[in-house]
């Protein structure tokens, strides 16, 4: 085993049962949490540009369903062929969601209504993509309690180490061992002692003390994206910066991320990081376009009066 130079790791808790029929997951739990938060964070920013109450409450409540529906759509899109019946695809409390897909979910469902109620998009984006990241840093802690999105072995000073519990599947555990099937014959295990990458024919591949936590880290990236995101909100901004600094920043790490975990590829990428990639690209090509042409300012009213005195009247009297 590589020198572990220091690790973390805390004994899992799938469910937290309510006597012997029922049981909660704190998966669930953490996400229904970070998306009330958020909601009730919409209802205070929003208004101070321009969106009504009324309908800052019906953006939050079409946007919880087009979340479970984009959520678990893009997910059974991404993994088709592990799915061998359509109730199985139907079938969202055995888990299996995709984050990004449910934030394109809520987008989607949202945008006729924006339009009808006479909003501009980045209006009404620009304060949701604040609450939207306070949201994702809350319920990744739901993630972490119930050991999801489990990466590659690692050494490395995070090392998340198994102290016991049932892991969210992939994994199945048995007598303190931990194991999941992975893409291309691959199986991961993971136990007290450490973790191991197995390849399809048997070999060790990658060992380590502890595996990477991947929710961990977008849990800490969301937290500093949030922090950014509401200082940049405390000074006048064009209408878009805090949606595309979210799109490039939340994307990018996505893209970081995935790359230590093992999970289903189209090509080199899976599906959410391709997903993330093209959100990335165009945050970023908006930003330096807005940067290379900023926004003119507001053209002044005819007759209005100029800081030096004169009446403009609206039309360029310099001549061709």
């Amino acid at each position: 085993m590589p020198l572990v130079v220091a690790s973390i790791g805390w004994p899992v808790l799938d469910r937290i049962r309510i006597g012997s029929t029922f049981a909660i997951s704190p998966h669930g739990l953490g996400i229904a949490i970070g998306f009330l938060i958020g909601g009730w964070l919409l209802g205070k920013l929003a208004p101070r540009r321009g969106v009504s109450a009324e309908h800052v409450n019906a953006i939050v409540f079409w946007s919880l369903i087009g979340a479970i529906v984009g959520s678990r759509l893009f997910y059974v899109i991404a993994h088709y062929s592990e799915f061998r019946t359509v109730g199985e695809m139907f079938a969202i409390w055995r888990g299996g969601i995709s984050l990004l897909g449910g934030i394109a979910g809520a987008v989607l469902v949202n945008l006729p209504r924006l339009r009808a109620w006479g909003y501009r998009f980045f209006q009404v984006a620009d304060p949701t993509s604040i609450c939207l990241t306070l949201g994702i840093a809350i319920g990744r802690i739901g993630d972490l309690v119930i050991g999801d999105h489990l990466g590659k072995p690692t050494s490395w000073l995070l090392a998340w180490t198994y102290h016991g519990g049932t892991l969210a599947p992939p994994f199945v555990c048995r007598n303190g061992l931990c194991s999941a099937q992975l893409q291309g014959g691959h199986v991961e295990t993971i136990q007290r002692t450490g973790a191991q990458l197995i390849d399809v024919h048997g070999t060790v591949i990658a060992m380590g003390a502890g595996v990477h936590q991947t929710a961990m880290y977008d849990m800490a990236s969301a937290w500093l994206l949030f922090g950014l995101l509401w200082i940049l909100s405390r000074s006048p901004r064009r209408e878009g910066i805090l949606t595309l600094t979210f799109g490039l920043w939340y994307g990018i790490a996505r893209i970081v991320e995935d790359s230590l975990r093992i999970d289903k590829r189209f090509g080199p990428f899976t599906g959410s990081q391709w997903t993330s990639l093209a959100v990335a690209i165009l945050s970023a090509g908006l930003l330096i376009w807005w940067a290379v042409h900023p926004k003119a300012p507001p053209r002044e009213p005819d007759g209005a009066i100029t800081g030096d005195g004169a009446v403009s009247t609206g039309s360029d009297t310099s001549g061709a």
